[in-house]
């Protein structure tokens, strides 16, 4: 059922709408001027808004730029006479959907509704696979022997709605498997969200996941729907759930307990549909002996454990994979390369591995990539221990920091997600260092 907001100062023509798209299987709410209609856009959420265009005080053209800011994804439909049909017009051009000339048939705005609200649909699953565009396609994942178990338990998991925690170390392909568990599911057509959780503040984190109304705190110009509330029905990633902090920890264990939330500034309660999938880098019962997790969080996550193992222990996977990687550049590696490939122990596993084809495949001027070309980026990373020696702890980490900044052309994103710490805990090493 969808969500008519309807505007009018002319009694009869609004009572009129109103129950013509009620009758057509709309909820729908009226009112006789602009300004309260508005203050009810900003604690409720509608798919449509239908209002007059000349009205006295917060006129129709008001109504459509505030919904524009507050909901830009709520088409706006202008009901207009002939004499003003230039502004609407005008109107059309600052964002409304359409508009309908007065006097009207009934029967042609609930056609032009119908009209409006699939286009809104439309819009919403244009954004869905605007958003899969940068999932990998299913051909895409390496299943070689020592995952093939993972593999199997993500089809089993599929079958059931329950909460997913995908352990292993940076790199290892823990939000593929997470996506191959959507892709597997009978919610492989609702949306597959992400949400960072050790990019964010615990504040912005909340604002993220469970939305905000407009107001809520400073900067919070319009209502917002957060990761939660638009994964409906899909799937939510929560990634490196570890870093969440412990005040935001018991408002996650509430809504996987109870599939329901608030919004930050709201007191009405909003439930959803949502399967929740969790990766970690750590090791959850560790942190829960340190008291930085909590114990009753921890259980809630894992319902059905995966373990994704490190690129060493299946290097089985390395020649398949450099493929997947090399295929947007039509490059090939030659058996020399291969093997030096297959030798390398990928501390940065699967995501160290893209990394460095991609950066041999940009940087070399034939079809075939060679050993040697890699043997600077596999070896250089090694330092015998005779210059380790008197170094401290501190200088070894700035030296391992600075050469795979070097090596990645200054990309900090990318640098962090190599040595497999965040990039706010590289933000704030740099920053120690003044760099």
């Amino acid at each position: 059922m969808s969500r008519v907001l309807v505007v009018d100062d002319e009694a009869i023509l609004r009572d009129a709408i109103g129950e013509a798209l009620r009758r057509a299987g709309h909820d729908v709410e009226t009112f006789d001027s602009g300004r309260p209609a508005l203050e009810r856009l900003a604690t409720e959420s509608f798919d449509l808004v239908v209002t007059d265009l000349k009205m006295p005080g917060t006129d129709g053209v008001a109504v459509l730029e505030e919904t524009r800011r507050a909901a830009p994804d709520v088409p706006v439909l202008i009901i207009t006479a002939h004499g003003t049909v230039e502004s609407a017009v005008g109107a059309m051009k600052k964002g409304a959907y359409d508009y309908i000339i007065k006097p009207f048939k009934l029967e042609e705005l609930e056609l032009l509704v119908e009209r409006a609200l699939a286009h809104r649909l439309l819009a919403v699953e244009n954004e869905v696979l605007r958003a899969r565009v940068g999932e990998p396609a299913g051909e895409d994942a390496v299943w070689g022997p020592a995952t093939r178990g993972v593999y199997q338990l993500l089809e089993r998991a599929a079958q059931s709605d329950a909460t997913v925690l995908v352990a292993g170390e940076s790199g290892t392909g823990k939000e593929v498997a997470a996506r191959t568990l959507h892709r597997l599911s009978r919610r492989r057509s609702a949306p597959f969200l992400c949400v960072n959780c050790a990019a964010l503040s615990a504040g912005l984190l909340e604002s993220e996941l469970f939305g905000h109304e407009k107001g809520a705190f400073t900067g919070a110009d319009r209502l917002r729907k957060g990761r939660f509330e638009l994964a409906d029905g899909g799937t939510l990633l929560l990634d490196e759930v570890s870093e969440i902090e412990p005040g935001l920890q018991a408002k996650l264990l509430r809504v996987l307990q109870e599939r329901a939330f608030e919004r930050v500034g709201s007191s009405q309660t909003r439930r959803v549909d949502v399967r929740v999938v969790a990766t970690t880098n750590r090791e959850l019962p560790a942190e829960v002996a340190r008291g930085r997790f909590r114990e009753d969080l921890y259980y809630r996550l894992n319902v059905i454990p995966v373990r994704m193992p490190p690129l060493r222990d299946r290097r089985d996977e390395v020649p398949a994979l450099a493929e997947v990687f090399l295929r947007r550049h039509r490059k090939r590696v030659s058996r020399g390369a291969l093997k030096r490939l297959c030798e390398y122990d990928w501390p940065g596993n699967v995501r160290e591995l893209a990394n460095v084809i991609e950066r041999a495949a940009v940087l070399c001027p034939a079809d075939e990539i060679s050993g040697e070309m890699l043997a600077p980026w596999l070896e250089g990373q090694a330092r015998p221990a005779q210059a380790l020696v008197g170094v401290t702890l501190e200088e070894v980490e700035r030296r391992v920091i600075e050469e795979n900044l070097r090596a990645n052309g200054g990309n900090r994103e990318r640098t962090a997600r190599v040595l497999g710490i965040t990039s706010r805990t590289l933000r704030d090493k740099l920053k120690r260092w003044g760099a």
